[in-house]
């Protein structure tokens, strides 16, 4: 195979996995707490036909010949940057204002991390996300309850019949990755823990490590539409020069073989 033609096929491959990351970012462009993904690429490995500062004849040095064979995605990376708050006016609905993450349980019983705040709560009156997983640490409220109060640091306290003053129920503690790009997407809006990632650091909001939470409000996606619409046009614009450099390659082939007959 012409080699022109291999390095041009991974260069379309490459693209191909941008505008579907790109693809991925605008689907969730409304998603709560959504974060988006960037991909990196690096070069592959290069033939080396002359070393560089190798000496010449004449005693110059040399800078070389390095060809090399084309592109590949090396990894994904989710930009964790905080996404605008929405207010809902929802008394349930709580938004992350700073790095940390909710903890749940899932079903087998291991821990997920999530930012999107959309609370809810079960026939039990177990506080969980909106696919209905407990919270951790795990918070009840009570049936007669008539107000919920969630406050910055985390505390969930509630109104009653016949109490004047609020009855803390329980403490929402928020979770800090020393390196949260390296998480594990589960979808779902949830995340994993891995040797990437680091272990969880738990603490109660407030910290500055951990952030603040704001009732009322849900924190919206981080995905900005121009910016992903101008890398989409440029990923378009690097395929098509890609295909048009395995075309021009295929007809110096072809011009080749008419002329060696």
């Amino acid at each position: 195979m012409n080699p022109a033609m291999w390095i041009s096929k991974t260069g379309v491959q490459a693209q191909d996995a941008k505008l579907q990351a790109i693809a991925n970012n605008l689907a969730n462009v409304n998603t709560v707490g959504f974060k988006r993904d960037r991909v990196v690429f690096e070069d592959l490995f290069y033939q080396v036909d002359a070393q560089p500062g190798a000496q010449n004849a004449d005693n110059t040095v040399s800078n070389g010949v390095q060809l090399g064979n084309g592109v590949r995605v090396v990894g994904t990376q989710k930009a964790f940057t905080n996404g605008s708050l929405q207010t809902t006016s929802q008394p349930l609905d709580v938004a992350i204002s700073g790095a940390g993450f909710l903890q749940v349980r899932r079903p087998n019983g291991d821990p997920a991390y999530t930012r999107a705040g959309q609370l809810q709560v079960d026939a039990n009156g177990t506080l969980t996300n909106a696919q209905g997983l407990p919270l951790v640490p795990q918070i009840t409220i009570p049936q007669n309850a008539s107000a919920v109060t969630i406050g910055e640091n985390g505390m969930v306290s509630v109104t009653v019949p016949g109490q004047a003053a609020p009855q803390e129920v329980g403490q929402l503690n928020l979770t800090a990755f020393i390196n949260p790009a390296g998480l594990l997407a589960l979808g779902d809006n949830l995340f994993q823990e891995t040797a990437a990632s680091g272990a969880p650091n738990e603490g109660r909001p407030g910290d500055a490590a951990f952030g603040k939470l704001k009732q009322g409000a849900l924190e919206g996606s981080n995905v900005q539409v121009v910016e992903e619409m101008v890398d989409m046009i440029a990923a378009q614009r690097t395929y098509e020069m890609n295909t048009k450099v395995l075309s021009a390659a295929d007809n110096m082939l072809q011009y080749l073989a008419q002329a060696a007959r």
